[in-house]
């Protein structure tokens, strides 16, 4: 999530380079509460802006302006042309100003729902919030919904900016009701400072200045706030903290690893520890642009030579000796979802950390979070923008903080597969304790003697097609060669195993996703016994059979895809089940009610229509054959 443009990164350098404090800060809330104009009156009022930016925004606001004719602020960071005819915001603008005692980052973050991921992006580096209000509508869900997601965030101080006072009349009691309300919402959110400024922004009342719109009013002005607001900077005595991002090796003379400062500082002739392997060196120089320096801390990019050639990759992070981040597969995290696709516990994803990326599962979705009240509900997913607690389990044990302690190190985001698109957000709450005290146990008859036993190499044939397809009769079929040419094996069908196994699932998506889930499983312990497991299952989702594939080594799983069409299969309708999905009587009935994702590679493709399922169990055969003479060759 902490991604920031390169501007924004040399404007940060820029600052500390002036001797500067350096304050990020966003601005959030509603649709049309006033967010983009009181960014673009800030740059204004604090003469920010070139002659060129003023005569363009001039030009602009007579062609998109809603400001009868008065310069439209909004314009200077509504810069997409759909922001322009919609009037709303949808990307991300960043900022850049300066008072005579600090420079500022701005993120202006769009107030529609929809676009709650850039709001998240935005508030992941920011230091303050201001939340502004409408006060002619007051508090509304997505004033909570921000609100929240900045508290999770890790953000502490936020100014309430309650905007539009001037079609209020400048009213006292408007403003002391609006602030009271907030406060009595945000008292549970573990923000330290809530500072309420009545003001308009499309005529700079109590903006850069202090107004005399609002005598009764004797609090600082937004700039005069903003430049005293004491934000506490980063703590050196923080656990030092590099995400390795790449190797550095330009000639055999050199080897450095790249990345980041997360936390800390460290200094050559520091002892440091390679957080996964637990490995132990030392700091032999510390490389940038500028040239060797002695010591590097947070928020600087640097290529650490080590003294020792020890193993450290990208994904992999150099720590403080003596206070270690948790390296497990498993933990605890808030996730927001930003997926038009409802999360659905057991479906596998891309996580991504700072610099690592590994597969993952959710494993249990403990509740969501009911933004109006905070409130915990029980849940089986999470719909676009909702919040939730998770159990998360990944394929490799990753390196990590708890967010509270680490912004850097204790976020990740979620990716789909199959779009690669982002679908949501994870602050990281705690590891779990069993991922820590539960270890692999050495087994005396392992896998390998197991198979030499029988005298056969183990493997998984997952048959998948639509109900009446002719799975289970092929399965059948396939199984009978194998069993008369002295084979082990074991056929696992959906229907078996849902009177007993999975007897307490259902046919919802999630509920698929587990069943899936818990006989792909068991047919890895069956393979772990050297035995050939047949599974005659629909499993209708691309996603959850490449997870079956992905739990068994390289090798060992053969989807093969009983090609029936639907209308074929409501002809035969072997089990009456068609005619009751017809009709409404069974819901979530897969190529009815819920959809069948064809294979796109299967390793066999069984064209099942006019086709005898004995020469179809032959050609599954054959197949077989030729898949281990070419192993054992």
């Amino acid at each position: 999530m902490r991604k920031e443009s390169q501007s924004s990164c040399n404007f940060a350098r820029q600052a500390n380079e002036g001797g500067k404090s350096l304050l990020r800060f966003i601005t959030c809330g509603s649709v049309d509460d006033g967010k983009s104009t009181l960014i673009g009156r800030l740059l204004y009022d604090t003469k920010s802006l070139f002659e060129d930016q003023l005569s363009t925004l001039k030009k602009e606001s007579a062609l998109y302006g809603t400001t009868d004719g008065d310069i439209d602020f909004a314009l200077l960071v509504d810069g997409l042309d759909a922001e322009r005819e919609q009037g709303i915001t949808i990307d991300v603008a960043h900022r850049f100003f300066s008072s005579s005692k600090r420079n500022f980052i701005i993120a202006d973050t769009p107030g529609h729902e929809e676009y709650t991921r850039n709001m998240v992006t935005a508030a992941s580096t920011a230091d303050l919030a201001i939340i502004l209000v409408d006060g002619r509508y007051g508090i509304r869900q997505q004033t909570r919904r921000h609100s929240f997601i900045a508290s999770l965030l890790g953000i502490r101080h936020v100014v309430l900016a309650i905007n539009k006072m001037d079609l209020l009349q400048y009213q006292q009691e408007a403003f002391e009701k609006l602030t009271a309300d907030y406060k009595e919402f945000a008292e549970e959110l573990g923000f330290q400072t809530i500072k309420a400024i009545p003001m308009s922004a499309l005529f700079g009342v109590n903006v850069a200045s202090k107004s005399e719109e609002t005598p009764w009013y004797g609090g600082p002005s937004l700039v005069d706030h903003l430049d005293a607001v004491s934000i506490s900077q980063p703590e050196l005595e923080s656990p030092f903290r590099f995400p390795v991002q790449w190797v550095n090796r330009p000639n055999r003379d050199f080897r450095g690893v790249s990345g980041q400062v997360a936390s800390g500082k460290v200094s050559v002739g520091d002892s440091v520890t390679v957080a996964k392997s637990g490995r132990h060196t030392t700091i032999k120089r510390i490389v940038t642009y500028e040239g060797d320096q002695s010591s590097a801390c947070e928020g600087q990019a640097v290529t650490l030579v080590l003294k020792d050639d020890v193993e450290v990759s990208r994904g992999n992070m150099l720590v403080s000796p003596t206070s270690r981040p948790n390296v497990a597969d498993q933990f605890q995290a808030y996730i927001i979802w930003f997926s038009h696709e409802s999360l659905i516990p057991g479906r596998p994803y891309v996580l991504r950390t700072e610099t690592d990326s590994v597969s993952a599962t959710i494993t249990a979705l403990r509740y969501s979070v009911d933004v109006n009240s905070r409130g915990h509900q029980l849940a089986k997913t999470l719909a676009m923008n909702e919040i939730g607690v998770c159990n998360l389990s990944t394929q490799h044990p990753i390196c990590f903080d708890a967010y509270a302690s680490n912004r850097t190190t204790g976020n990740f985001i979620l990716i789909d597969r199959f779009t690669n698109e982002t679908v949501g957000a994870g602050m990281i709450i705690h590891s779990l304790h069993r991922a820590n005290n539960v270890h692999w146990q050495a087994l005396t008859i392992d896998k390998v003697a197991h198979a030499a036993q029988k005298n056969q190499l183990p493997v998984v044939l997952w048959f998948t097609g639509l109900s009446g397809s002719g799975k289970t009769t092929i399965a059948n079929l396939v199984e009978k060669l194998l069993h008369a040419a002295g084979k082990h094996t074991f056929l696992l069908d959906g229907d078996n195993v849902r009177h007993g196994l999975n007897r307490d699932l259902g046919f919802t998506a999630e509920d698929r996703v587990e069943n899936i889930r818990r006989i792909a499983e068991v047919a890895k312990l069956m393979t772990e016994a050297g035995l050939i497991v047949l599974v005659s299952l629909i499993s209708p989702f691309r996603s959850e059979r490449r997870m079956a594939r992905e739990m068994m080594p390289e090798g060992e799983f053969i989807e093969i895809f009983v090609d029936t069409p639907i209308e074929e299969c409501i002809r035969r309708d072997p089990k009456g089940l068609y005619k009751k999905a017809i009709t409404g009587q069974i819901p979530n009935f897969t190529g009815i009610s819920s959809p069948y994702e064809v294979p796109e590679n299967p390793d066999i493709h069984l064209y099942a229509v006019d086709r005898d399922p004995s020469e179809l169990a032959d050609h599954v055969g054959d197949f077989l054959h030729g898949f281990w003479t070419r192993l054992s060759d």
